[in-house]
């Protein structure tokens, strides 16, 4: 079902009118995936403010509650899981810590890196705000049924090993 006002596909029709030499379909995956990311951050980022965590405050929290007890990964690791550069680990960890949510450790094992592990107030609020995360994510799905959510997931899983892949083989 093809929504009543879709911007995305006014401007692949302009496109195609402008310029029938182009194939301007793809326009309808790439745009439609922009607008969305942009729509679904501004629907899922209130429980994180108001539980006063910043941007990227609740990947931090969520990547340790996810390692397991004892909720504990290096500043590498959580750089890793979290898709950010250690710098900007550094950062979301100093605002956690000064709340209370994690502690810094030296590592036993190298003593130039540092261990994150979650408290157990870092513990409760991660529980409490991954319920209301998984059902804010699901009332923003209840337009599909269960299995165009399955095979919505199947594809932009198809996409992102393509573009994993493609990163591999790029030099711009």
């Amino acid at each position: 079902m093809e929504p009543e006002h879709d911007e995305i596909a006014a401007i692949a029709a302009q496109w195609e009118r402008e310029r029938p030499d182009l194939d301007a379909t793809p326009m309808l995956v790439i745009g439609r995936l922009f607008r969305l990311t942009d729509a679904l951050d501004r629907r899922l980022r209130p429980p994180f403010a108001a539980a006063g965590l910043g941007n990227g405050d609740f990947d931090v929290l969520a990547a340790l509650r996810r390692a397991g007890a004892p909720y504990t990964l290096s500043a590498g690791e959580l750089s890793r899981t979290v898709l950010v550069t250690t710098g900007a680990v550094t950062k979301r960890v100093d605002r956690l810590r000064a709340r209370g949510l994690v502690d810094r450790a030296v590592a036993d094992a190298d003593s130039r890196g540092r261990l994150i592990t979650l408290t157990p107030e870092g513990v409760a609020l991660t529980d409490r705000l991954i319920a209301v995360h998984l059902d804010n994510q699901r009332r923003l799905l209840a337009g599909l049924g269960d299995d165009e959510r399955t095979h919505l997931a199947h594809l932009l899983g198809q996409l992102a090993a393509t573009l994993a892949e493609g990163d591999e083989e790029e030099s711009w």
